[in-house]
């Protein structure tokens, strides 16, 4: 299929998913690099109390934050 008959099809509102071969799909900028951060324990405690308010473990937290902060 050439790209304008998929643009075509995919602004007609027709599925496209059948089109598209998944296995080499790719998400940029979604490699995962680790970092270390040292915190105060009033800081730690802190995040420990607010994950625990939102039900989600401290990472999920700090990354959450991060991601709020960058956007």
């Amino acid at each position: 299929m050439k790209a304008t008959e998929f643009d075509a099809k995919f602004d007609a509102g027709k599925d496209v998913g059948a089109d598209i071969d998944w296995s080499r799909a790719r998400r940029p900028n979604d490699q995962v690099k680790r970092v270390n951060v040292d915190f105060p324990t009033w800081v730690v405690d802190g995040l420990d109390r607010q994950a625990r308010h939102l039900g989600v473990t401290r990472q999920s937290l700090i990354k959450m934050w991060i991601a709020e902060r960058l956007q």
